[in-house]
């Protein structure tokens, strides 16, 4: 669960690849997010041909490639409204995903999951812009609240393990675990602001530098939100720490 920097919005990752966004939060009142029906629901992913098919968990069908299938804000109040959305992850049309790690932009632009296929076999690491306030872009769709706007696959090392990723403290950094080390990604070549480079199609993030310094899967990456730093742990308990040289 994340917060926007206003606190105007949660956010409420799910193992079973939902989205949850809580609009114009008010922690004055109560919900019960399990009771929305739709999470209640049984997922059945679709196969190529467009049946049905049997996995380790069950998913949501997707339909052609709209990112969001059901998104929907339930309730009278226009406070705590409850938008439910299935990411677009690439390469996972027809196939289900589990989000692992939720992170915002220190500016509330966006927000950056880590997900991991429904098999475990493949991993990304995706930007998805909050659409709302974004006026040189029509919404995809009036009632969706976010667009994946960069993505990049990951190395699938130390399946099952939660991988932790965060944004630098001017959101112009990923740092995302990468197998026994850490990759530094952007969203161009000169490390702009998401806002100055927000691309017309989905395109790739770019690898700036891969450090490799652990001897274990690393797990758990972060900024220091004071100083030109960075921490790694990896799963055997080391942490190790960056400083850049300029």
């Amino acid at each position: 669960m994340r917060l926007t920097p206003d606190c105007s919005k949660m956010l409420i990752s799910t193992s079973s690849g939902y989205l949850l966004i809580l609009h114009d939060l008010d922690l004055t009142q109560s919900l019960e997010v399990g009771s929305y029906r739709m999470l209640r629901a049984r997922r059945t992913p679709l196969t190529s041909d467009g049946g049905t098919s049997a996995s380790r968990s069950t998913v949501t069908p997707r339909q052609g490639h709209d990112s969001k299938i059901h998104p929907h804000r339930e309730g009278l109040s226009p406070r705590n409204s409850l938008e439910v959305l299935t990411p677009e992850i690439p390469g996972e049309k027809d196939r289900g995903n589990c989000i692992t790690s939720l992170q915002l932009h220190p500016k509330g632009w966006a927000t950056l999951i880590r997900c991991s296929s429904n098999m475990d076999d493949q991993e990304w690491t995706c930007v998805y812009e909050f659409q709302e306030g974004a006026p040189t872009r029509p919404l995809v769709s009036p009632r969706c609240s976010l667009r994946l706007t960069h993505y990049i696959e990951e190395a699938n090392v130390g399946r099952g393990y939660i991988k932790e990723l965060c944004f630098s403290p001017d959101g112009r950094l990923i740092c995302s675990p990468y197998g026994y080390g850490v990759r530094l990604l952007a969203f161009d070549e000169r490390c702009s602001e998401l806002a100055d480079c927000l691309p017309v199609q989905t395109s790739c993030l770019r690898e700036i530098r891969s450090i490799y310094s652990h001897s274990d899967v690393v797990l758990t990456t972060k900024f220091s939100p004071t100083h030109c730093q960075l921490a790694s742990g990896c799963l055997s308990g080391r942490v190790a720490l960056y400083q850049p040289k300029f």
